[in-house]
């Protein structure tokens, strides 16, 4: 071949490789899938050199990888490796800038050996890949059978300053859609909440969304519970029966964001000494304050297993943004309720006024005139059914009075004249609609069961007058939280609520149990979360509480025993 075959030749071969090259990078620029960029960015790099292995690691602040992609190895030998490579040894010694390229990777002085199962390599050619001034990442590349050079250093930095945009790109597209999915689970809390949502069920949604947008493994609500604790009071994800009911130490970076209000992004929880154990599978962290008009109401912890890829400061604008967003849908809500509470307030007023002022009043007259009509009736022999018919209406008219009366009380205070056998009742009838679940109930009296209306009232009678105002309050309270905690339980699609008297005044006692058919507690476990309360009010007054699993194997059971005296 003459002088100007070659030199033709060449500038063919040259002018393929730059079309080949532009065509790698549009095809870089074009992906905005950031997993799919990468592979392409590899898979590129290894044919326009020819090396036979390539890889590009991603490492966290701590120079341990969270994203490995790799090409020319098979799955098997992947498999069969313990971990990808960490930024030591040789791989350790690539530049922040320029290029680390070498004939035989094994006789650089920093190599200390390959794993085992992993395949042999010689030739080398590493850089970091810049993103924004900063290495996001190194890219390996081995095994040419001629050789890296100078030609391959220019076309890795091509790709790789094509790669830097295209990730960049990626990036701020996966930032747009969480900014979208964020907000639109925002307006869907916010929607929940002012519709009239139950709470317990709004927070779980919280949770929900946010390990679903922002590809956490688990995401937990620490709310403030008994004594001003931080408790987990809801768990969504992985480690639940681990997380769920545990109390949050005053010193650890939960506290700390409900504090202070500022969120805080942790690159992994495993690496930090003393960390409590509940925590310590997990990698990656972030804490966001749920806070509104500078009050902080809880936090939302959104946690990634170990290896996972970071938090970035985007996704902590988000996720605050977000959780700020609930906080204030919170606020609104409750001033809502108040606002609906204080209204039924006053049109309880306005009927108890009006019932006195016009009902009771015309009956009191309608009385005199029954009264007078009696004293008018002086011939009884005349008359005589006037004087029964005349008592009949008079006591009828006084009856009546009395139970409007009780009427007009009940507006007052609704609570003060309904017995605690009724109030328990309407707890159990409004359990599906508060809960989700529905709930069956049973009431005795010294084992007898309370149970027809017309022939019951003796009994719910002497059960007031055996627990009195205080106890029947305790009982009630009871019977709410242990529906509460019950419909937390995971597969929970039913409740057994059993409220028992046994005698009265000292020898007299009081047992409430609320059994659920879902997942209990673990075994052993002994968790401490939103039922503490329910020990707290056993031990005022000299009974015992226990959390534990259902006799039946399945689901839990909650007792709550106290004395009547």
């Amino acid at each position: 071949m003459g002088r100007q075959d070659r030199a033709a030749t060449t500038t063919a071969a040259t002018a393929t490789a730059a079309t080949d090259l532009l065509r790698a990078v549009l095809d870089l620029a074009a992906d905005l899938d950031l997993p799919s960029l990468l592979e392409r960015f590899v898979d590129a790099s290894t044919a326009m050199t020819g090396a036979r292995y390539g890889a590009i690691n991603i490492l966290d602040d701590l120079g341990a990888s969270t994203t490995f992609v790799q090409s020319g190895v098979t799955p098997e030998t992947v498999a069969a490796l313990a971990h990808p490579p960490h930024a030591t040894g040789v791989l350790g010694r690539i530049p922040a800038e320029g290029f680390l390229r070498l004939e035989d990777l094994t006789q650089h002085p920093a190599f200390g050996g390959l794993p085992a199962g992993h395949p042999p390599m010689g030739s080398f050619l590493g850089t970091a890949v810049r993103v924004q001034d900063a290495v996001y990442g190194y890219l390996y590349l081995s095994e040419k059978e001629t050789g890296f050079d100078e030609e391959d250093e220019a076309v890795v930095g091509a790709l790789a300053a094509a790669a830097a945009v295209a990730i960049q790109n990626a990036e701020l597209y996966a930032v747009e859609r969480r900014r979208e999915g964020w907000l639109t689970a925002g307006q869907r809390i916010t929607t929940m909440l002012l519709e009239g949502a139950d709470q317990e069920e709004v927070l779980s949604q919280i949770a929900r969304s946010a390990r679903e947008i922002d590809g956490a493994d688990t995401v937990a609500l620490a709310l403030p519970g008994i004594d001003g604790e931080l408790v987990l009071e809801i768990v969504d994800g992985q480690g639940y029966d681990d997380l769920f009911g545990v109390v949050l130490p005053r010193t650890g970076r939960a506290w700390s964001a409900f504090r202070s209000g500022h969120g805080q992004i942790v690159p992994s929880l495993a690496r930090i000494p003393g960390i409590m154990p509940e925590l310590q599978g997990y990698g990656p962290a972030l804490y966001a304050p749920l806070r509104s008009a500078g009050e902080s109401v809880g936090v939302l912890m959104v946690l990634r297993r170990l290896g996972a890829p970071p938090f970035t400061p985007s996704d902590l604008t988000l996720a605050q943004s977000f959780a700020g967003q609930a906080a204030l849908a919170f606020v609104l809500a409750e001033a809502r309720h108040a606002e609906d509470a204080a209204a039924l307030h006053d049109e309880r007023m306005r009927i108890a006024r009006d019932l006195h002022d016009l009902a009771i009043q015309q009956l009191f007259a309608a009385g005199m005139q029954l009264e007078t009509a009696r004293h008018r009736a002086d011939d009884e022999a005349r008359l005589p059914g006037l004087l029964g018919v005349l008592e009949g209406a008079r006591d009828s008219v006084d009856s009546a009075v009395r139970q409007i009366r009780v009427i007009v009380r009940t507006l007052d205070s609704p609570d003060e004249t309904v017995s605690l056998v009724e109030r328990v009742r309407r707890e159990a009838r409004g359990a599906h609609a508060s809960y989700g679940v529905p709930a069956s109930l049973e009431i005795t009296l010294d084992g007898r069961p309370v149970a027809s209306a017309q022939v019951e009232q003796g009994d719910v009678d002497r059960i007031d007058a055996a627990l009195g105002a205080a106890r029947a309050d305790d009982v009630v309270a009871v019977v709410r939280e242990g529906l509460a905690n019950a419909a937390r339980h995971p597969r929970c699609s039913a409740v057994e609520l059993r409220v028992a008297v046994t005698g009265t005044g000292l020898d007299g006692t009081v047992t409430v149990e609320v059994q659920d058919d879902g997942v209990g507690p673990p075994p052993g476990r002994d968790r401490h979360s939103g039922t503490r309360n329910l020990a707290d009010r056993a031990a005022a007054g000299g009974g015992t509480f226990a959390l534990t699993g259902a006799p039946g194997g399945r689901g839990a059971l909650l007792r709550w025993h106290a004395p009547l005296g």
